[in-house]
């Protein structure tokens, strides 16, 4: 392999925006896909839930980990490690000939969740100063971007073909992006040479397999059940005893002193309304336009994710254009106006469903919004900490995402299944609107935390 071209900035930035497109589209693909996977696997509700419960579940554990381990032994080579093994499980998932199976394959492919923070970490180490902004921008709107396409294709997939080809797709994808960084994106040269923190990511693995285990659960086995209040006490006693770890180890997982820096507290509490807001309102909408009988428009898969694509398409341009709002007026803004764009856009959800375009006009505002959030969040990470934390914070960012769009998604199946057509099983309309006003609301309290960033503490922070 020849010395890599380190000057191509924008074909650096090409590829890893290929991968974290192939990580988000997986990500999301699979929520139209359930009653299909349930129906064709002989299983039922709940068990069909793992499929996304045991991919976020190894995303939020491992993406930390990951992060850190590419900050001491080379970005790269973590990058291509959680591409191989995002791959295995995408070819597997192919394959999978039972309930378990799938879940077991999925949940390989939550090790793909570190392609983003890996790719902020390089981006950090290789661009020029000038150019890191609009970089971060456009791989973290890649998330928001990547989620919204995987609901649109999956519609069609699962319609016109059927589910295995999500994997097929996702196996195609994520090997390209996987030889694209083998073959061109260089090593970074920044490494921090530190030992490994093996009870910090126990505990954490520990902490955040017995939340996200709650809050996936609690709709079936019973919030008061005595299962769901032990895993949110064991979490809770978990945190704890982690923090404490993490306060007198010489070389921690996650500094938490990092973590508690001004902009980086409030730029993770508000990923945590950010993740809420996008998976409480993305994982209603398909419902929504394929009810048939009541209300709703009773569309195909294919054309509800026609009616979604272009929210989708232009949160593409979303990422890069909130990179350099972000150069010229600070990070803040486009924070901020992300979140008020997202509320705006899920607030239509409540105010107008009555045909199918009103749901396209509310995608767009979120298509920008989300995108717009998710690239000053990176960027305000990335500059408020030292090069060396990079991934590991930006890392525990997408935790924080993940965590409230799991809350988020769990609240809306909640407010659906509390309210329902007389004896039906079938949510009642006011149960939709209720449901995008909360997440509407929750946006919103997204961009009143977002204005507590700090800019001048980032350039400190940066600076030290």
């Amino acid at each position: 392999m020849g010395e890599p071209h380190r000057q191509d900035y924008n074909f650096t930035l090409g590829i890893l925006a290929f991968a974290g497109l192939a990580f988000a589209l997986q990500q999301t693909m699979i929520v139209p896909a359930l009653p299909s996977l349930q129906r064709d696997l002989h299983t039922t509700t709940a068990w069909a839930a793992w499929f996304l419960t045991a991919f976020l579940l190894v995303m939020a554990v491992s993406t930390p980990i990951l992060g850190k381990l590419g900050d001491q032994y080379g970005k790269e080579r973590f990058l291509l490690i959680s591409l191989g093994l995002f791959f295995i499980g995408c070819v597997a998932a192919i394959f999978a000939w039972n309930v378990w199976s799938l879940i077991a394959f999925r949940a390989l492919q939550g090790f793909g969740g570190a392609v983003f923070p890996l790719a902020f970490s390089i981006i950090k180490d290789e661009f020029p100063r000038e150019k890191v902004g609009a970089g971060v921008g456009m791989i973290s709107a890649i998330l928001g971007v990547g989620g919204g396409l995987g609901l649109v294709l999956s519609g069609v997939l699962v319609d016109q073909l059927s589910w295995r080809w999500l994997f097929i797709v996702g196996a195609f994808a994520v090997g390209l992006a996987a030889v694209l960084v083998w073959r061109f994106v260089p090593e970074s040269p920044i490494k921090t040479e530190s030992r490994l923190d093996p009870l910090g990511a126990l505990l954490l693995a520990a902490l955040l397999t017995s939340l996200l285990l709650a809050l996936t659960e609690g709709p079936s086995w019973g919030w008061g059940s005595s299962r769901i209040v032990g895993l949110l006490v064991a979490a809770a006693v978990l945190t704890f005893t982690w923090i404490r770890v993490e306060l007198r180890v010489p070389e921690p997982l996650v500094d938490m002193r990092m973590m508690v820096q001004h902009t980086v507290l409030f730029t993770n509490l508000t990923a945590v309304f950010a993740g809420f807001a996008m998976f409480g309102s993305f994982v209603l909408v398909p419902n929504l336009m394929q009810l048939h009988g009541h209300y709703g428009f009773g569309l195909s898969p294919t054309a509800t994710g026609l009616y979604l694509l272009p929210g989708g398409v232009l949160g593409l341009f979303a990422g890069p254009l909130a990179g350099k709002l972000g150069t010229r007026f600070g990070s803040r803004v486009p924070l901020v106006v992300g979140m008020l764009l997202a509320a705006l856009g899920i607030a239509l959800f409540a105010l107008l469903h009555v045909s199918p375009w009103e749901i396209s006009l509310g995608m767009v505002f979120i298509g920008i919004g989300v995108p717009f959030a998710y690239a000053a969040m990176a960027k305000l990470i990335v500059d408020a900490v030292r090069p060396t934390e990079t991934g590991v914070a930006t890392g525990m960012n997408t935790v924080m995402r993940t965590i409230g769009g799991v809350i988020g998604g769990q609240v809306g199946a909640a407010l659906l299944t509390s309210d329902t057509i007389g004896r039906t099983h079938v949510p009642a309309e006011s149960a939709f609107v209720i449901a995008f006003w909360v997440s509407a609301g929750v946006a919103l309290l997204g961009a009143l935390l977002a204005l507590r960033t700090n800019e001048r503490s980032t350039r400190t922070a940066f600076a030290d």
